[in-house]
C-alpha cells in the first residue's frame, strides 16, 4: 500500500514536470513582440466647438398698417424685391359708427363756431370802420382807436382759427369714413407702403383679411416682412460647458444642411449675457455675421451649424495623440524614439494644441524621428502603415 502511494506520487511529479517543460517550450516558439513606428507629419490643427442654429436676416422689418380695415388688394408676393415707398397693399376702411357719429357732430360744432365768429367779425368790422373815421376827424384819441383796432384784429384771427378747425373736422371725418382725404396724396393711410428696401420674405395676409392698426395698446397686424438678404447672420445656441471657451471676434465656419460642400466664413459678434434653460441644460444665444456673398443665395430660416474656431495652428509638426505617453510620477509627456532594430529611447516633448487626433509638437523630436506605437493591439494588422 505504501509502495503504491509512492509510485502515484512519483508519477504526478513526472507529469507536472513534463507539463512545465512543454509550457516553456511553447512560449519559446512564440514570436517576440514587434513594435511598429510612425514619423511626425505636418498638420493644420484646429480646435473648435460646434453650435447649432439657423440662418436669419440681420434686420427683418415687419410692415404694419396705420389704420384698421379690410385688405382690398395685395400688390406683392414673397420672393420679390421692393424699394422703399413701393405700394404693398390697399386697405378698405370699415368705419366705426361711434367714431363716425362723433366726427360728424364735431363738424357741426365747428361749423357753428365758424358762423358765430364770422358774425362777430362783421360787428367788429363795422365798429372798426366807424371808430377809424372818428379818429381821422380827431374826435377820439389814439389810445381808444388802438383798443378797437386790436379787438378787430383778434376777432379776425379767431375767424381764421375757426375756419381751420372746421376744415380739420371735415378731414377727420373723411379719414374715419374712408381712410383718406383730399390733400394727403401719396401718404394716404389706406395705402400701405414699404418702409425699407429689400426682399419680401413673407406675406401674411390676403385680400379680404381684416387688419388692425399699430398703436400703444396693440402691436398691429403684420402685412409683410422685408429684409436685406445680402446681410445674413447665423443665430444659434451653445451649451454652458462651452460658452466659457468662446469670445466675441472669433472666426466661424458655417455649414448649411441644404447647401452641400459649401462653407461660409463668419465672425462671432454676440454672446448672450444670460442663459436659458432648455431640456435640463443652460443654453446661451450667439450671433455671427456672415461675410458678403455675391454668388450664393441662402434662404432665410435654413438650419445650419457653426464651428467656432478656438485655436488654430497652420502647418506645424504633429503626431497622433495616441503615441504620447505620460510619466507616472511627473505626468510630463514623452515618446519613445527608435534608435536601432526594435530598440527605443525615451524623449521628453513639449506639446501644443490638440484636436483630439493630432497634437502639436513644439519641442523634443524632429520630423525624421520614428515614434514607437506603444499601445497597438496585437493580432490586428496596422493598416496605417500599409
Amino acid at each position: 500500500m505504501k509502495r503504491t502511494r509512492t509510485v502515484i506520487l512519483l508519477i504526478l511529479i513526472v507529469v507536472v514536470f513534463g507539463g512545465a517543460l512543454y509550457y516553456l517550450w511553447k512560449k519559446n516558439q512564440e514570436d517576440p513582440i514587434t513594435y511598429t513606428s510612425e514619423t511626425p507629419s505636418e498638420q493644420t490643427i484646429v480646435v473648435k466647438t460646434v453650435a447649432t442654429g439657423s440662418i436669419v436676416p440681420k434686420e427683418e422689418v415687419l410692415i404694419k398698417p396705420n389704420i384698421s380695415g379690410v385688405i382690398e388688394k395685395v400688390f406683392i408676393e414673397a420672393g420679390e424685391y421692393v424699394k422703399q415707398g413701393d405700394l404693398i397693399a390697399q386697405i378698405r376702411v370699415i368705419p366705426n359708427v361711434s367714431n363716425l357719429t362723433s366726427a360728424k357732430n364735431n363738424i357741426a360744432s365747428n361749423k357753428t363756431a365758424y358762423q358765430t365768429a364770422k358774425i362777430n367779425l362783421q360787428t367788429q368790422q363795422s365798429n372798426y370802420d366807424r371808430q377809424k373815421a372818428l379818429f381821422e376827424k380827431g374826435v377820439i384819441s389814439a389810445n381808444d382807436f388802438e383798443v378797437v383796432k386790436n379787438t378787430y384784429l383778434q376777432t379776425k384771427q379767431g375767424v381764421e382759427q375757426a375756419r381751420i378747425n372746421m376744415n380739420s373736422a371735415n378731414q377727420n371725418y373723411d379719414i374715419i369714413k374712408t381712410g383718406t382725404t383730399s390733400g394727403l396724396g401719396a401718404i394716404a393711410q389706406t395705402q400701405v407702403r414699404a418702409t425699407v428696401s429689400g426682399m419680401v420674405l413673407d406675406v401674411s395676409v390676403k385680400a379680404g383679411n381684416q387688419v388692425i392698426e399699430a398703436n400703444n395698446f396693440n402691436e398691429g397686424t403684420s402685412i409683410a416682412s422685408l429684409a436685406d438678404v445680402k446681410q445674413m447672420i447665423f443665430e444659434g445656441k451653445v451649451d454652458e460647458s462651452e460658452v466659457g471657451k468662446i469670445k466675441e471676434g472669433l472666426p466661424l465656419e458655417i455649414t448649411v444642411g441644404a447647401i452641400e460642400d459649401q462653407k461660409f466664413d463668419a465672425v462671432l459678434d454676440y454672446i448672450a449675457p444670460k442663459g436659458v434653460a432648455e431640456n435640463g441644460a443652460i443654453q446661451f444665444e450667439i450671433k455671427g455675421s456672415l461675410k458678403k456673398m455675391d454668388s450664393i443665395f441662402i434662404r432665410a430660416g435654413l438650419s445650419a451649424n457653426a464651428s467656432i474656431i478656438l485655436e488654430k495652428a497652420d502647418k506645424v509638426l504633429a503626431i497622433k495623440e495616441a503615441l504620447v505617453q505620460y510619466d507616472n510620477e511627473t505626468k510630463k509627456p514623452y515618446v519613445e524614439v527608435e534608435v536601432g532594430d526594435q530598440k527605443f529611447e525615451r524623449k521628453d516633448i513639449e506639446l501644443g494644441i490638440s484636436d483630439g487626433i493630432y497634437v502639436e509638437i513644439k519641442n523634443g523630436i524632429t520630423k525624421d524621428d520614428k515614434i514607437k506605437v506603444w499601445n497597438q493591439i496585437q493580432g490586428i494588422p496596422n493598416f496605417a502603415q500599409q
